[in-house]
């Protein structure tokens, strides 16, 4: 896989500007070797009846994560946008806890990027939820 080209640093500022809708959402916690590791700061709009997080912000932070992973290795291409998303949701998150999605690059070409995404309560190693991801890249200009 290619070195990243941005900062966790980088990403939120990113966000912070071009997505100022959610940018209090969510938390760049580490670039991995792999992908990226991102955090839903969950809040009350996040959950469900029950108290736990909802399968739409746990979606959300699936293709939120693999978005950012992918511009920390080809640079801020705003325009890379999610042409699939596959989620499989196995057992309900720990409620009152945020959750953490960890994203691994399966394949990034000059076109696709393809790339796994696990969803974990905070604290807890057993997945809550796995998604399958592909992102048209814009060719460049």
């Amino acid at each position: 896989m290619t070195d990243p080209l941005l900062t966790a640093a980088e990403l939120t500022a990113f966000l912070a500007r071009d997505f100022e809708q959610v940018k209090d959402d969510f938390t760049v916690d580490e670039i991995t070797t792999q992908g990226i590791r991102l955090r839903l700061n969950v809040a009350e709009r996040h959950l469900r009846p029950g108290g736990t997080v909802s399968g739409p912000a746990m979606f959300g932070l699936a293709d939120v994560a693999a978005y950012l992973a992918i511009l920390s290795r080809i640079g801020l291409e705003a325009l890379t946008v999610t042409t699939n998303c596959s989620i499989d949701f196995m057992r309900k998150p720990i409620a009152g806890t945020d959750v953490i999605c960890d994203v691994r690059l399966l394949k990034l070409g000059r076109r696709l990027a393809v790339c796994d995404a696990l969803v974990f309560s905070d604290g807890d190693n057993r997945p809550v939820a796995l998604a399958s991801l592909t992102y048209s890249i814009p060719p460049k200009q």
